[in-house]
């Protein structure tokens, strides 16, 4: 899927990290307000082998644009700006959003829908 400069980016090539899939929109309220506690979460373990690879189920680019500097999302970011049709929200099954899994390094999905204080729990077990 393409990023927001329309370059290609796959999952799979972010290797031997523990990576965030975080499924998210510029127009859905719960996700942006959970923006800065994944701010915070990112900043804190990214050092520590953590990277967040966001899919936005946007349509507008512009407005997607917006909400990546507004809340500042430093982190990898792609959307094919189809929507609720966006193509890896249905391979994941998501019905709504916010929705996340977290990827151990070997590929393995070892939580779903974590937030705040419980997704820093499980970073700090996996990598601390």
């Amino acid at each position: 899927m393409a990023d927001q400069n329309g370059n290609s980016q796959k999952l799979s090539d972010i290797k031997g990290k523990t990576v965030l899939l975080e499924f998210w929109s510029s127009w859905c309220g719960p996700c942006r307000k959970e923006n800065p506690n994944l701010v915070k979460t990112y900043e804190k373990f990214k050092p520590k082998g953590f990277e967040i690879f966001a899919v936005s189920l946007d349509e507008d680019k512009n407005s997607w644009l917006k909400a990546i500097e507004k809340d500042n999302l430093n982190w990898k970011h792609v959307s094919d700006l189809k929507g609720d049709g966006n193509e890896a929200s249905l391979i994941y099954g998501i019905n709504g959003i916010p929705d996340n899994f977290l990827i151990a390094e070997n590929g393995e999905i070892i939580g779903r829908n974590l937030r705040g204080e419980e997704l820093n729990q499980k970073l700090t077990e996996i990598l601390e």
